[in-house]
């Protein structure tokens, strides 16, 4: 029988990875992922993504989480917005002089998924409530933790409470809905504490997620089926 876990809040869109990102009052999903997400990454010479970290994959390049980036109705290219929040006329030009690199390129995903692990993340409000209990003197904000959903869960609702839906399905209530299958948790990092436009360093955020729940937050999705999101819908959790 399906639990309705809570009621989507605010729908997020990240079209360049690592780059600040687009509220959306509705969206599409498809086998990849919300229509347009991180579709656009800064890569270099060596195919390496832009992102807060190094691994095999990322190289991290200062400065990403200052930039914004949004589709609208666009999935040709996006519109890059430079830290003062103005738009930016020549993209690659820009990040090379902004990044003080020449081998950087605004990219369109090919062989290569952009995205970390899996394609969508969810948020409960009753985790970000926890966050802000936690690390009081911090500027909490949701944008430090990325998400494509900000879930409204009802009062009383434990914190982590995403831990409970991985091995599960849900759905919009909506007919025509997608369906998401949660699958794992992310692995926060640096990035969880780094400045972005509004939002100070702020290290200690990640040392009290690490402290509390060895670093995981949200939960991970795959897409079960295509359909659309919108807020205001109540999430479906199944079986």
């Amino acid at each position: 029988m399906a639990e309705i876990i809570g009621v989507i809040e605010r729908l997020w869109r990240y079209p360049v990875k690592s780059a600040g990102g687009e509220r959306l009052d509705s969206v599409e999903v498809d086998e990849r992922g919300l229509a347009g997400d991180r579709l656009y990454a800064v890569r270099d010479a060596a195919g390496k993504l832009g992102s807060g970290k190094n691994t095999r994959r990322f190289r991290r390049m200062d400065g990403l989480l200052r930039l914004s980036a949004r589709l609208g109705h666009r999935i040709d290219g996006p519109e890059l917005f430079d830290p003062l929040g103005r738009p930016v006329d020549r993209p690659n030009v820009f990040l090379r002089a902004y990044l003080q690199r020449e081998d950087v390129e605004l990219a369109r995903e090919d062989a290569v998924s952009h995205f970390d692990r899996l394609p969508v993340s969810v948020l409960s409000t009753a985790t970000l409530d926890w966050v802000r209990e936690a690390v009081p003197f911090a500027v909490i904000d949701e944008r430090r933790f990325r998400p494509n959903i900000v879930l409204r869960t009802p009062p009383g609702t434990p914190p982590f409470v995403e831990d409970a839906w991985l091995g599960r399905q849900a759905s919009g209530e909506a007919p025509g809905s997608a369906r998401l299958s949660f699958v794992a948790s992310s692995e926060r990092c640096a990035m969880t504490g780094a400045p972005q436009p509004g939002l100070p360093h702020a290290p200690e955020i990640l040392k009290a997620v690490v402290h509390a729940h060895d670093g995981l937050l949200d939960a991970l999705a795959e897409v079960a089926a295509p359909g659309r999101l919108r807020v205001g819908d109540r999430l479906l959790l199944m079986g």
